[in-house]
């Protein structure tokens, strides 16, 4: 790591340390006989561990020297599924299937070679897989069955360039998942397929369910009676759909997205339970709510006091989640459903009095000929227009949520307001929304970014001269964009963020390698598009500081974009710096590097309103 000059923090302030510390997060949650289980990542060790929750007693089943993650897509997901032995897991550092037994021991290796796995499922003596191969000149998807007994391997489905959920009915007559070919992504046109068990054991032909018309599906579900169901964005919002005797219907449920753009593998955010019921989590102006549904359209609220909800569980007596609130950080619950008195189960510690928590507002302001959301952070200092940071989320098709998060409460408490932004073509918000960005990338999500501070500034809830704007990944293209093509910000933070999209497009991963397209236009046909709009080429026009942060191991945003766009604005005179971190990849895991990038930052804007 690049060292710089820091001046000493205040004792008394929310350290990084403390910010990343209170960074726990769970996942994959899944609840079965044996009990809830949940994989729970910890930035101290960097590691994901699969915990056992049974008669109020929590045990750790991963031993050291394994990590449960799938890096299927890069992103991962669905990385562990229950089996009547214990579980099935993916290790991270060989992208193996392990079986872990609850009683305890060495997991024993069920999968061997280069392959990785993720979305496991599991079906009688086997389980369901997404299958990534990595070739010298290409990289390959599948569906595949591995038998628990010996870690035979057969092939499901091939031929797609993606799959997603394989999911088997509870009699084993009919396998169903999603898939998509490229240039599409998963959140803008995906197929629904399905194939039934022929007498001989072998599987008929697959064949697509619904319309074959430009819809996003996802999370298809069977329910006790073998009818398939599956959200689906054809009505403007991702919303349960489910066969019937005339054809696929919606299920009567509120207009709101169900589910978030599935940037992972093995999202949960419905279930269909019977008789025309479901449990499903949506979100209403950017806050989320979780309820029964009902056939008469009717919901029975089970949101608690919490504000997300992600790997919904279910048993006879309990709803259980993932959830969190702007008080509550990331924890287990479990919901009684006579009751519906929620109980936190792990999780949800919160490293600050309740009264110092700075509280998310939903922010919906004018932008362009448009409209924009966010949340805003008041400051914690009491100072009536305060400096401002402008969080920007990657993805860009992903979101930010209204719950405690350790980052954001580390400027709050710093004297900083935040506006934490689900700019045009964030999720949550409907298709429409989402769609906002196509090929606007770099302009609806920039205006979007500018056109906040103006409208907290007419709010007097900002000092406008003191805005600042940090974000990773896509986020930190937005970035460089705004500083770039607009005076508007002080100094700006890029986290592992795009500077060149040409050069992205020429690297970057498979699951990715076409987004651009959608995000911009095609590289060759709109060249002049992408010049106008790439960073790099115009590091000239930015006039303030910029610091950067960047993993070198990174296979999605390669170091040398980071490298060159330094390069640039030290040509041309500008302040820059970077931090190159050697053990990280795409998006920072490790406790140390997390509290120092945010030490860094602090010191860095703290050394630009000084300047």
């Amino acid at each position: 790591m690049n060292e710089t000059r820091e001046s000493s923090p205040r004792p008394d302030l929310f350290s990084a340390a403390q910010a990343v510390a209170a960074g726990t997060d769970f996942a994959e949650l899944a609840v079965g006989p044996a009990g809830l289980f949940w994989n729970e990542f910890r930035p101290q060790d960097a590691a994901c561990r699969i915990w056992h929750w049974r008669a109020g007693q929590a045990r750790c089943l991963t031993p050291d020297g394994f990590s449960a993650r799938s890096r299927v897509y890069e992103y991962g997901g669905g990385s562990f599924c229950l089996i009547d032995e214990g579980l099935v897991f993916v290790n991270e550092a060989d992208q193996q299937l392990y079986l872990q037994a609850l009683a305890g021991g060495a997991p024993r290796q069920l999968t061997q070679g280069s392959q990785r796995y993720g979305d496991v499922r599991a079906a009688a003596h086997q389980v369901l897989a997404v299958e990534e191969s990595h070739q010298p000149d290409r990289v390959e998807h599948r569906l595949v069955s591995i038998e628990l007994a010996d870690g035979n391997r057969h092939v499901l489905a091939e031929g797609a360039d993606f799959y997603a959920s394989p999911t088997l009915s509870d009699d084993g007559q009919r396998l169903a998942w999603i898939e998509w070919s490229r240039p599409h992504q998963p959140w803008t046109v995906t197929r629904l397929m399905v194939c039934e068990r022929l007498p001989s054991g072998q599987w008929s032909k697959p064949s697509q369910l619904g319309d074959a018309g430009e819809q996003s599906l996802q999370q298809p579900r069977f329910d006790r009676d073998g009818r398939l169901y599956c959200l689906s964005d054809r009505d403007g919002f991702w919303q349960p759909w489910g066969e019937t005797e005339h054809g696929w219907a919606l299920l009567p449920s509120r207009p709101a997205d169900h589910a978030g753009a599935p940037w992972q593998l093995g999202a949960c955010t419905w279930l269909p339970l019977d008789a025309g019921h479901f449990l499903a989590t949506w979100f209403e102006d950017g806050f989320a709510r979780l309820g029964i549904g009902q056939p008469d359209g009717l919901v029975e609220d089970y949101s608690a006091d919490f504000t997300r909800f992600r790997s919904l569980a279910m048993d006879d007596g309990h709803i259980y989640a993932i959830a969190a609130s702007a008080t509550c950080p990331a924890a287990i619950i479990a919901i009684d459903r006579l009751s519906r008195q929620a109980r936190v189960l792990t999780g949800g510690v919160l490293p600050l009095a309740a009264a110092q928590v700075s509280r998310p507002q939903p922010l919906r302001y004018a932008s362009g000929d448009s409209e924009a959301f966010g949340f805003f952070y008041p400051a914690m200092n009491g100072d009536s227009q305060p400096p401002l940071v402008v969080f920007i989320h990657g993805g860009p098709t992903s979101a930010c949520y209204p719950v405690f998060d350790s980052r954001i409460q580390y400027w709050t408490q710093r004297g900083f307001a935040v506006a934490d932004l689900n700019y045009r073509g964030s999720s949550s918000y409907g298709r429409a929304y989402r769609q906002a960005l196509h090929l606007r990338w770099g302009e609806a999500d920039v205006e979007d970014a500018c056109a906040v501070v103006s409208h907290l500034a007419a709010r007097g809830l900002i000092n406008p001269g003191q805005a600042f704007i940090r974000g990773g990944s896509a986020g930190g293209y937005t970035t460089l964009c705004a500083l770039a093509f607009h005076n508007v910000f002080r100094a700006g933070a890029s986290l592992y963020g795009v500077s060149d999209p040409l050069a992205l497009g020429k690297s970057t991963h498979k699951f990715e390698g076409d987004y651009l397209d959608w995000l911009i236009g095609d590289p060759q046909q709109d060249e002049a598009r992408y010049r106008a709009r790439t960073p790099l080429f115009h590091a000239g026009n930015i006039k303030v500081p910029v610091i950067f942060f960047q993993g070198e191991l990174d296979a999605v945003v390669v170091p040398r974009q980071t490298r060159d766009m330094l390069k640039a604005l030290h040509d041309n005179g500008l302040p820059a710096e970077a931090h190159y971190y050697p053990d990280e990849r795409h998006g920072f895991r490790k406790a140390a590097n997390l509290a120092h990038a945010l030490e860094q930052e602090w010191g860095f804007y703290r050394r630009v309103m000084e300047g």
